[in-house]
């Protein structure tokens, strides 16, 4: 794929996907500095000449979330005020996603607040993947493709997983998405009654379905500190299964959850690369990375060139 008036750029939170995107598609990373001042003010610079192109910056708004998000905003700004023909922010990973509603007086709607922001710096469009709350979409005034990392947790599953399988929804959220894997894999599928008392803290009640002797998979969009799959992945062995594995798209993994993972009964857990696991203090054997690279390199290359993306949402 050559490049025909795109480049892509990438803030700090997770150049090596933007590397492999660009491998992908064949075609060099756009150079640019990011750095900070002594009292932690971010500066940017591009180096390469964007007048006229479409530019398209990836960054994953993962911890230090704040300082991620500002960075991207920055190269934002700086695009337009270059010129740049179409400036599209790529986002593996939506920061602030979780808070996409009021859930107490007086709190403040954090996902709208940040796509207002990105929207103002100059954002003409956004590639995510797997949004927490799909109505995130409607919270910008620009299109949005939110990317499905299904093709890919679907065919590692395919490969490591034959009959007796269950997917399994860790909170009623979920059920959609795992009902359709549970279609595409031709596996069963159960529900964890679960029960959240306070942020970050949540206590699996009752398993809802057959996991009796079966290979489960708990899926979900995010592990943070792990604690739904761990008291998950519990309860489902005590109702009997064979094995318990997790699968998710994002690996946030804050606080004791490697830990938690590296304790429990689970036996293995696969994520992807939308954030990167190189920065985390402690590693664990159970963990899997996929790269999704390839999904978020058609869906820049397709969109570039006024193709569908279409075939890449399911």
């Amino acid at each position: 794929m050559e490049n025909n008036g795109y480049i892509i750029f990438s803030g700090l939170s997770n150049p090596q996907l933007a590397e492999s995107v660009c491998s992908y598609l064949n075609q060099p990373l756009g150079n640019a500095k990011v750095k900070r001042f002594s009292d932690g003010e971010v500066q940017i610079e591009i180096d390469d000449n964007v007048r006229a192109k479409d530019v398209f910056v990836m960054q994953s708004t993962c911890s230090p979330v704040n300082d991620h998000l500002v960075e991207l905003l920055m190269m934002i700004d700086a695009f337009k005020r270059s010129s740049a023909r179409r400036i599209t922010a790529v986002i593996p990973y939506f920061g602030y996603a979780r808070q996409d509603k009021k859930v107490a007086p007086r709190v403040p709607i954090s996902a709208k607040l940040v796509a207002d922001l990105l929207t103002r710096a100059g954002a003409n469009r956004v590639i995510t993947m797997d949004l927490h709350a799909g109505q995130i979409q409607g919270f910008f005034d620009i299109p949005v493709d939110n990317l499905f990392a299904a093709p890919v947790l679907i065919n590692h599953m395919r490969r490591q997983f034959s009959d007796d399988l269950v997917i399994v929804s860790p909170d009623a959220g979920g059920v959609e998405r795992a009902r359709a894997f549970a279609k595409r894999l031709n596996a069963g599928l159960a529900i964890i009654d679960k029960r959240r008392s306070a942020p970050n803290q949540s206590k699996a009640m009752a398993v809802i379905g057959n996991v009796e002797g079966k290979k489960a998979i708990i899926l979900d969009d995010m592990a943070d500190t792990a604690g739904t799959l761990t008291e998950a992945a519990n309860a489902i062995t005590a109702n009997g299964a064979k094995e318990v594995h997790a699968c998710c798209t994002h690996a946030v993994l804050s606080g004791p959850a490697i830990d938690r993972i590296n304790e429990s009964s689970l036996k293995s857990m696969v994520v992807t690369d939308t954030i990167p696991l190189s920065g985390k203090p402690k590693t664990c054997d159970k963990i899997t990375v996929l790269s999704i690279a390839e999904l978020f390199g058609e869906a820049i290359y397709r969109s570039h060139t006024g193709d569908s993306v279409t075939s890449l949402f399911v």
